[in-house]
Order: C-alpha cells, then sequence, then structure tokens
C-alpha cells in the first residue's frame, strides 16, 4: 500500500506548545512501543493535508532530517473555532509485528431497495476492527450494497471484500447496514367537539345560546334582568 510522507522539525527546546502555534507550526508527539515520547513540529498545512488523507488508518511515514519512522496517526486536538489541528499524537509501529486498529467501511453501489422501494438505508457501523502487519493495512474495505433490495435486508462483515492478510476483529455477522421501511406520517385527528352542558354560564362576552341557560326571548325574565320570581 502507499505511504503518506510527513517532513517534521525538532522541537525548540524550551518553547511552549503555544509558541509552536504561533510560528504556524503543531506540537506533535510520538508514542513507541519502547514506552519512549519524541516531540516534534510539523508545518501545519502539511499536517492537515496528512491528516485528511490517510486519518487513522494508512501509514504515515515521519521524515527528520532524513531518518524515516513509519507512524499511524493516534489522536488529533482542533481548534474550537477554526476548526484546525492544533496537536497531534502518532504511534510508532513496527512493520514485523501485527497491529490492531480501526479501518473505515465503504459502502459501494446503489440499495435498489431505496431506488424501488422508497426504503431508508442505515448505515450501523462506519467502522470495524483489524488486525494486520502495518505494510497490509488498508485505508478502507469496501462492501457492496446492490443485494438491498427488499425491507429489512442487511449486509455484515462477511460480505466485506478483505485484502490478503487483514483478519476483521467483529464477527461475520456484525450488521454493517441495513434497509428499514419508510416512516409514514401520522394523521392528526381533529380535537373533539365541546359541548356545553345545561346550566354552565357562557364565558363572559359570550352571548348565551338558545337552550343553554339564561331566560328565553321574549320572557319577562329577559325584558327585566334582575326581577325577582313573585310568590
Amino acid at each position: 500500500m502507499d505511504t503518506l510522507k510527513l517532513k517534521v522539525a525538532a522541537r525548540t527546546a524550551g518553547l511552549k506548545a503555544s509558541g509552536v502555534r504561533r510560528a504556524g507550526s503543531v506540537p506533535c508527539v510520538v508514542y513507541g512501543r519502547d514506552k519512549q515520547t519524541r516531540q516534534f513540529q510539523c508545518d501545519a498545512l502539511s499536517l492537515h493535508k496528512a491528516f485528511v488523507q490517510a486519518g487513522e488508518s494508512t501509514l504515515v511515514e515521519l521524515d527528520l532530517d532524513g531518518a524515516h519512522m513509519p507512524v499511524l496517526f493516534k489522536d488529533v486536538s482542533f481548534d474550537p473555532v477554526s476548526g484546525r489541528e492544533i496537536h497531534a499524537d502518532f504511534y510508532a509501529v513496527d512493520m514485523q509485528k501485527e497491529i490492531e486498529t480501526h479501518v473505515p467501511v465503504r459502502f459501494e453501489g446503489e440499495a435498489p431497495a431505496c431506488k424501488e422501494l422508497g426504503a431508508i438505508f442505515v448505515a450501523s457501523h462506519n467502522h470495524v476492527r483489524v488486525r494486520c502487519l502495518p505494510g497490509d493495512l488498508p485505508h478502507d474495505l469496501p462492501v457492496s450494497i446492490a443485494k438491498l433490495a427488499a425491507f429489512h435486508d442487511v449486509v455484515t462483515v462477511a460480505n466485506l471484500t478483505l485484502p490478503k492478510g487483514v483478519t476483521v476483529m467483529e464477527t461475520p455477522e456484525t450488521v454493517l447496514a441495513l434497509i428499514q421501511e419508510p416512516r409514514r406520517e401520522e394523521e392528526i385527528a381533529p380535537p373533539p367537539a365541546v359541548e356545553v352542558a345545561e346550566g354552565v354560564v357562557p364565558a363572559e362576552g359570550e352571548a348565551p345560546k338558545e337552550g343553554e341557560g339564561g331566560a328565553a326571548p321574549g320572557s319577562p325574565e329577559a325584558a327585566a334582568p334582575g326581577a325577582k320570581e313573585k310568590k
């Protein structure tokens, strides 16, 4: 597989991380299996391009004054405002020893169920964990979704196309994506009619309806409201 190259420089002694950033570089730390750490700095734009291309599943070859070191991106911190990389951690690998890392899943093709039935495609796993030698590490793993023709069809780890020397740690039955039925819009029922009980006093400003309390039109009570009933 192809290996990306990234030129780095030794960190200036006594220079804080904030000073490195002000100079247009990004502070970096490389962790090794020997539990030793090495501090470097890298041009911000070069680091950004390398991370976009490599992610966490492609080998990067650090170049320090002609000395080369194969590594993987381990962790990257971003500025909350600009979104740019402000710190990067790398993991130095031994090319003769297997590693375990996450690799993206790449869904290929079009699901007939989505095109013909209006179904919903749901990706339940975008990455899988693999084990292999660093030189065999794939950038991603393709899987076809062209056979998803009916509701509830799935693609699993067993459907992945694996390069030689690569083992997926998840079980073959692990579902990577599935087809769901489209959601139906629930019909909103009209609110029930409110019946006014006999003798209920209408709200202020509302005229009483005939037969719903109050005096009948033309009656003495209607003509003289407030008059008391004579015995």
